[in-house]
This record gives C-alpha cells, sequence and structure tokens, in this order.
C-alpha cells in the first residue's frame, strides 16, 4: 500500500504491477522472459535501444523558470521550455506510465555523503531499471526502508510526444525541471538519456549552489594516496590511460572536487565496446559479465557470443557495469585533492607536444576549448583532419556557461598548488597521413613520470605559439619528440600548422571572450610569432 501511496504522489495511479527495486538476477530473468534481451557467452544481458543508439542534445530541454532564467547557459546546448507546457505534458506521461506495468529502482548519485543526491527512477523496461542499478550509487537493504526521493526520473521510452500538443521537436524529449527536480524522458529507450541528466543536474547544483566543481572526467588514485584526474573527448584515450592496474580507480567519467576530495559521482561505468578486446582493455573486457547490460552489439553468426568489431547498429555500442566488477576500483569512490591533472587531446595535426606544463590561465583556456581532432575515417566526408572543440570537454552537458567551471576550476588550481598538464596522444612528426601516432608506451610513460614526480626540477622549453612548457626529457622516451617541431622534416610546413591550428584556438574562443577573465584570455596561443 505505501508504494501505491507514493506513486500517486507523483500522479501515477496504476492497477497493473510495480516492480519495486528487484534484483540484478530478476532484472535480468524478467528481460530475457519478455523477449526484450538475450544472454552472451560471459553472462552478460544484451539489450537493443530501439531507434536512438545515442543522445538527441536537439532534443533536451530546462524549464525556464524563476530558477533558472538567469543562471543557465541557454542557446544551442540548453534549450528552454515553458513551465505549464511541463505540466501539461508531465500529466500526459504519468498517465500513460498509469497504464503499464512499471519498475521502481531508488539510487543515489555522489560518493561524498554531504552532496548525496536521492533518485528515483521510474521505467517500463526491467533492464532500464538494472541500467540505474549498475550505473548509479546502490542503498544498502536498510537505507531502502526508510528511502525518500528527492529528484525524480520518469523514462517512457513508448511514449510518443505530440509536437504540436506537447510542444517539442519532435516524438522523443528529455526535460530537466529544477524546480520541481524532476527529468522527463520520452519517446527514447537510450538509456545514457538518464545517467547524462543526472549529471546535468549536478552540473547546475554542485557549482551554482555548492561551489563544488563538477567535471567529465576519469580519476585514479596511486598507493600513497595521489589523486590524478583525466580529462579528455572520445578518441583521447581517457579510459586507456585511467584504467592503470598500479593505481586504484576512483571512476571513469564523472567527478567532483570540494574543498577536500575528489569524489565518484556514479556508482557504475558505461564504456564504449566497440572493437573491446581482452588484449586491449583488460579490464573492461572482465567486467562483461552476468549483471552487466550490454546495449546494440551484435554476434559471430550462429552464436551468442559478441562480435564486438560489429557497428552494424551504431559504433556507440555499450556496456553498463557497477563499478566494483573493475578489479582495482576502491570503495568509497574518493580520493584527495589531485596533484596533476591530465588534459588528453589527441592532435591529428602534429602540432601540439606530447607532454606539456600549463600555467593557471593556460589551464583555464585549455579547458574551455576541449580541443582535440578527428581525423580521416572516423566519419563519412571527414578527408582530412578536423578541429573539434567541446567547451570543459563536456559541453552538451553543462547548464551553466563554461567560464563559471573554468574560474572554478582556476581558484582551486591556485588554492592547492595543482600541476596540469597538456598530453597529445596525436600525432608526431607530421599531421595525420604524414607522421606517425605518438606510441601509447611514450605516453604511459610520460604520465608516470609526472606521477613519480620526475619533472619538479626539469628543464623546460616554452612552445613559440602556445606558450606552453615543454620538458627537455623524460626516461624511455625519445627527447627529440618532446618538442614537435623538431620531428618535422618541413620545419616551415610546421610553422604553418602550428599557426593555423592557433587560429582555429582563437575563432573557436570568440563565443566565450566577453564572459572570460584576463588570466583566461592570457592562455590563449600567440599569433605571428613563429620563429624559425
Amino acid at each position: 500500500m505505501k508504494h501505491i501511496e507514493q506513486l500517486k504522489n507523483i500522479g501515477i495511479n496504476t492497477s497493473k504491477k510495480i516492480h519495486w527495486n528487484l534484483s540484478e538476477l530478476i532484472l535480468v530473468t524478467q528481460t530475457v522472459n519478455r523477449e526484450q534481451g538475450v544472454l552472451t557467452s560471459s553472462g552478460a544481458l544484451a539489450c537493443d535501444t530501439g531507434e536512438f543508439t545515442g543522445r538527441s542534445p536537439k532534443d533536451k530541454y530546462i524549464v525556464k523558470d524563476e530558477k533558472t532564467t538567469d543562471y543557465i547557459w541557454w542557446g544551442d546546448i540548453n534549450h528552454p521550455f515553458a513551465p505549464q507546457d511541463f505540466d501539461n505534458l508531465y500529466n500526459r506521461v504519468t498517465d500513460f506510465l498509469s497504464n503499464d506495468e512499471i519498475y521502481v529502482k531508488d539510487v543515489y548519485a555522489c560518493a561524498k555523503k554531504e552532496y548525496q543526491l536521492k533518485a528515483r527512477v521510474i521505467t517500463q523496461n526491467p533492464w532500464q531499471s538494472l541500467f540505474a542499478h549498475n550505473l548509479f550509487l546502490r542503498p544498502s537493504e536498510k537505507e531502502l526502508e526508510t528511502f525518500e526521493h528527492e529528484w525524480l526520473i520518469l523514462v517512457a521510452p513508448e511514449f510518443k510526444a505530440d509536437p504540436l500538443i506537447d510542444k517539442t521537436r519532435q516524438h522523443n524529449f528529455t526535460i530537466i525541471n529544477f524546480t520541481k527536480k524532476i527529468i522527463l524522458i520520452g519517446g527514447s529507450a537510450y538509456t545514457g538519456e538518464i545517467k547524462k541528466g543526472i549529471f546535468t543536474v549536478l552540473n547546475y547544483i554542485l557549482p551554482h549552489e555548492k561551489n563544488v566543481l563538477s567535471m567529465h572526467c576519469s580519476a585514479n588514485i596511486g598507493k600513497q594516496g595521489d589523486t590524478a584526474v583525466f580529462f579528455g573527448l572520445s578518441g583521447t584515450g581517457k579510459t586507456t590511460l585511467s584504467a592503470d592496474p598500479s593505481r586504484g580507480l576512483i571512476g571513469d567519467d564523472e567527478h567532483g572536487w570540494d574543498n577536500e576530495n575528489v569524489f565518484n559521482f556514479e556508482g557504475g561505468c558505461y564504456a564504449k565496446c566497440v572493437n573491446l578486446s581482452e588484449e586491449k582493455e583488460p579490464q573492461i573486457f572482465s567486467a562483461v559479465r552476468f549483471g552487466t547490460l550490454l546495449e546494440n552489439v551484435r554476434f559471430l553468426e550462429g552464436s551468442n557470443i559478441v562480435d564486438y568489431d560489429n557497428i552494424s547498429v551504431t559504433e556507440n555500442t555499450r556496456a553498463a557495469y557497477p563499478i566494483h566488477y573493475i578489479d582495482n576500483a576502491i570503495n568509497p569512490s574518493i580520493g584527495e585533492i589531485p596533484k596533476n591533472i591530465f588534459f588528453l587531446t589527441c592532435d591529428a595535426f602534429g602540432v601540439l607536444p606530447p607532454i606539456s606544463k600549463l600555467t593557471v590561465g593556460q589551464a583555464m583556456y585549455h579547458f574551455i576549448s576541449g580541443y582535440t581532432a578527428k581525423v580521416a575515417g572516423t566519419e563519412a566526408g571527414i578527408t582530412e583532419p578536423q578541429t573539434t572543440f567541446s567547451a570543459c570537454f563536456g559541453k552538451p552537458f553543462l547548464p551553466l556557461h563554461p567560464t563559471k567551471y573554468a574560474e572554478l576550476l582556476g581558484r582551486k588550481l591556485t588554492e592547492n598548488n595543482v600541476n596540469v598538464w597538456l598530453i597529445n596522444t596525436g600525432w608526431s612528426g607530421g599531421a595525420y597521413g604524414v607522421g606517425e601516432r605518438i606510441k601509447l608506451s611514450y605516453t604511459r610513460a610520460m604520465i608516470t613520470a609526472v606521477l613519480q614526480g620526475s619533472f619538479d626540477h626539469a628543464d623546460y622549453i616554452q612552445h613559440p605559439v602556445f606558450g606552453l612548457q615543454m620538458p627537455s626529457k623524460c626516461d624511455g622516451v625519445p627527447s627529440e619528440i618532446l618538442n614537435p617541431k623538431n620531428t618535422w622534416n618541413d620545419k616551415s610546413d610546421y610553422d604553418k600548422k602550428a599557426q593555423n591550428l592557433a587560429e582555429q584556438f582563437i575563432e573557436n574562443f570568440k563565443s566565450f571572450e566577453s564572459y572570460a577573465n584576463q588570466e583566461i584570455l592570457n592562455g590563449a596561443p600567440m599569433l605571428n610569432t613563429i620563429h624559425n
């Protein structure tokens, strides 16, 4: 009766079965029985998300009201939604869910207790409930007895919005209401909308209300308690480089940084598994077992063995599993204030050094820029490297203006004397097609040198265009590659490429200039200062 009353209080009046906080075993069993998924040879559950195999950023909205009007970074990322339209759509979704069996999962976000956000996730399908169980932090049985949610997430993938009635762009939507503390998801079964909905909420609450920096990054910790943080867009090596068997994993994607700690937001991982192999990524490979949810994968013919190279449905195949499926994950997922922060970029132009040290101003500038490059062959129509910028290495999830996060980062760097390093995992000796990809063993050696303090008293050379400090030597790395210009046969061609990349940085930053302080602006590259 208590559960029925709780659902009535949020507008769901159902006579159908309510599945409340079911175990992984029951959720997997019900998914298979409903023929919504199959068990793979490793024991993992494989499901398809249907029409949408990724997030739909154009259909993500934030309710514009007194709480949000003056603070949200409105524009192409955060689309406004009227409060009355939200109320009408909410009523239509709850009426829809009242006519179906529903799955309720109570979870929370933030490993550090003073920031814990308690959420109730209500879904139509058992495998979506399994996703919530895997990705978020899981209350104990005792905690569930008295659990009262702060945020409500309603997920109705089979509900199709009518744009004329519901004021959405099309039939799918994700709408965040900060005043009512509700995330409304409809028309899409892609579970990443649930994960990133909560991340967007924390990206507003923590910096805006708690003075805590929220970060789209991975983090690990050494045996001496030294925390390292890794930022980087897809393809830069963030997951690979932070997965160090000699260090404990704090988390692989979302973290907060307060005055004392770095802490994980989540209780699980949502790993890309395209081309996954035991040899390349043994930790992720071994985590794909019973209880793990695989999305949109395909099988070797006539078997239930996953073919990770098959991207016939999407390149965005995913594995969702609890973080304790990773052997070296620490519990609780909390570390000390970081000593070192790494910005990872895959520079396909061969311009940036394989490792360089940043000033606080440069760190804020490169943080806002969030640069990497796409190479030919990764997407249709790309025939040469293309620059990609994503503010704070997570632009789609930023409800506040990027300079808010950058200034908070800058204060924390200064107060705690944190080192920031730019790591280029891309090309050396020329751009893509001419030069060579920097060896992973070299990148690992450079990161190890940082973590061991080998660069604390090193000699540095300043990059003439980007102003970055490049160490002159590093154990296990050929000295000639540390200054990228030295690796190019045509030095004048390098100068042109460096100038061109700097121009693209500056062009990208124009939209942020009016909000940035002088220290951030001083971190920009220096045009027309190339020395031959």
